[in-house]
């Protein structure tokens, strides 16, 4: 049984994206299962540092961004909205510009009325570790003149 409610589509998804951080870097959602939702981020000129590898920052990135996606999948928008309390991360292996994509794959550990807790692993194109990250959702009521204000459900 789906964590998720209503109807996922991708397309819908990335096409929200459009104009904000997640197109600017080239993150793309492109998978979801029954308790899962899957993106990818270029390894390239907007995501690395100065010695080539994968920012720090980059991760957290696409970490909270796969993240914050889940937990809003997981709510009734009408209702409710899921913003980012904390996050942190371990980056555990180095990914190369030139090798293509790191994946990120966000799974809930927690999901409450007030708080949602996702774990992200990120990996890199042979499946190896990268980075580490446990993000942690504040869950809003939204007040009845508030309830317009979400954008698109996707």
């Amino acid at each position: 049984m789906s964590i998720f409610t209503g109807n996922i589509d991708l397309h819908k998804i990335n096409d929200r994206n459009k104009n904000t951080l997640c197109e600017w870097i080239g993150i793309e959602v492109i998978e979801f299962g029954d308790d899962y939702l899957k993106a990818k981020m270029p390894i390239d000129h907007r995501t690395v540092q100065p010695l080539r590898i994968v920012n720090g920052g980059a991760y957290c990135v696409l970490a909270e961004s796969i993240g914050s996606t889940a937990a809003n999948l997981c709510l009734d928008r009408e209702k409710s909205v899921a913003v980012g309390l904390d996050i942190n991360a371990n980056h555990i292996r180095s990914a190369h510009e030139g090798n293509g994509y790191v994946y990120g794959i966000a799974k809930p550990i927690h999901l409450g009325r007030t708080t949602q807790v996702w774990e992200i692993r990120i990996t890199d194109e042979h499946d190896k570790l990268c980075c580490i990250s446990r993000l942690t959702m504040a869950v809003i009521e939204l007040k009845k003149d508030e309830r317009n204000f979400n954008s698109p459900k996707v």
